[in-house]
């Protein structure tokens, strides 16, 4: 297929970001996109942005298409090399609040995206698809090749203001070992140097950006890809295990025995370190999270909500909350801090730091100890099942009539959730590829069986291969 016949992948421009395979993500096609932004950020007024790029091989070349588009267009850029989304994030806030960040987060190496920020937000589904039609305009072009190749580098001052702004806000009471997995993206390097000069002593794992990712996507929720960050944590007796995704705004934990800490955990300690200092206060958590997360918010005076999952949802939430809204997170692992410390993004190391620093002024000696009240329940992870050729809408619409039948409190923020005394069930089509996503949860593992089945039993009836697949992925 040559030049002319291409056409414009639409379907990349997704609910929060713009993500697919760099075969349909082309240098042509990021040119395009980068046009299209520019328009965006100058027809609200702005002409500076941060740019920043992730750890894949065709990340450093997309950004430079970025950068160059941009100046062409009249923006003035700050190129802030290889970095993490949280960095960018910073980088934004202290220049108006308007970056671009080229990743694909913990997606495979075959992936890359674009996110950005305008304004101190991030983009609502309606603006990704302004940017859609504002860059088919530019599509296809072989203007791109005139630029310059951007070659990958990591630019040290932008790093060390990120560094200095984290380390001036944490205060670590007694020190620590801790292990921490960068699994090759572009958080790990600086995020040891921050743990370091916080007086850590530091074990670090595949801290080194590579973007061939060699064992595996940089993807810390699925608990496979952990098994060198337990090793490490049992070897070397470290006291915590911090895993990053690919961009490090996601965050995974193992306590010192290497055992995993869920979501539902970490959503439950945040949401107590949070109401402590803001009591009354909501807390924001998206349709994946267990009712242990609600049920906590409620029993520590908080003011419990449920929204739609996304990062930029979320973040877009407690922005908008003036201050009601002190603490977000979601079961994917994306934990924001809007307390008037951390600057209202999801940063996975920041989120881990407090976890550090509420343990170092606890009576509690261990992080083991430190989540006893919040045990860890019997629950499936985050489970992709594939659409089989159907039209999602439709699923959902058919399952959404058989629920009507099922004692249970139906929930149509996103997805179809199925909320019963003792556990949740939920189905729902990913904004991130051609899946759904399924996820159950129940006080104990007999429960969570009789749940699943509850939907793989409604599903079968029409849709048998979801519902097989479904079972099959227990």
């Amino acid at each position: 297929m040559n030049l002319a016949q291409q056409i414009f992948p639409i379907q990349v421009f997704r609910a929060y970001d713009i993500r697919g395979k760099v075969s349909i993500l082309t240098p042509e096609f990021i040119y395009a996109v980068a046009n299209g932004l520019a328009e965006l950020f100058l027809e609200r007024g702005e002409s500076n942005i941060v740019l920043g790029y992730d750890a894949r091989i065709t990340s450093a070349e997309y950004a430079g298409i970025i950068q160059q588009a941009c100046i062409e267009k009249g923006l003035n850029v700050t190129l802030l090399g290889r970095c993490s989304s949280p960095q960018m994030y910073f980088s934004a806030r202290e220049n108006g609040g308007n970056g671009i960040m080229v990743t694909a987060s913990h997606n495979e190496k075959c992936d890359n995206g674009i996110k950005w920020m305008l304004q101190g937000f991030p983009p609502t589904p309606e603006m990704i698809q302004v940017v859609a039609q504002k860059s088919q305009q530019y599509f296809p072009s072989t203007h791109y090749k005139l630029y310059k190749k951007l070659e990958a580098e990591h630019i040290p001052q932008f790093c060390q203001a990120y560094q200095s702004h984290l380390i001036s806000d944490i205060q670590l009471k007694r020190k620590f070992k801790v292990a921490i997995d960068g699994l090759n993206g572009s958080a790990g390097e600086c995020a040891v140097h921050i743990l370091e000069k916080l007086g850590c002593e530091v074990i670090a794992l595949r801290c080194d950006a590579n973007g061939e990712f060699p064992d595996h996507a940089p993807d810390p929720s699925k608990e496979q890809n952990l098994e060198k960050l337990k090793c490490a944590v049992q070897q070397h007796e470290a006291d915590i295990g911090i895993a990053l995704d690919g961009d490090g705004d996601r965050l995974v934990i193992l306590d010192e025995k290497a055992k995993l800490i869920s979501a539902d955990q970490l959503l439950s300690l945040f949401s107590e370190i949070c109401l402590k200092t803001h009591p009354n206060s909501e807390i924001v958590f998206d349709v994946k999270c267990s009712t242990m997360v609600r049920n906590t918010v409620r029993h520590l005076g908080g003011k419990p909500k449920m929204i739609r999952t996304g990062s930029t949802f979320l973040r877009t939430y407690l922005a908008q909350s003036s201050g009601q809204a002190v603490f977000g997170g979601e079961y994917a692992g994306h934990y924001v801090f809007n307390d008037g410390r951390g600057l209202g993004y999801d940063d996975g190391l920041y989120a881990a730091l407090r976890i550090l620093e509420y343990l170092s002024e606890s009576a509690s000696k261990t992080v083991s100890a430190l989540f006893e009240k919040y045990p860890k329940r019997a629950s499936t992870e985050d489970t992709y099942i594939h659409i089989n050729d159907v039209d999602t809408a439709q699923v959902l619409q058919y399952f959404e009539q058989l629920c009507l039948n099922v004692d249970a409190e139906l929930s149509k923020i996103d997805g179809i959730r199925l909320d019963f005394e003792d556990g949740f069930g939920i189905i729902r089509a990913s904004n991130t590829g051609e899946y759904f996503t399924v996820r159950f949860d129940a006080d104990n593992s007999t429960r969570l069986n009789e749940i699943r089945n509850t939907f793989v039993t409604m599903l079968s009836g029409r849709y048998p291969n979801i519902a097989q697949d479904i079972l099959d992925a227990q």
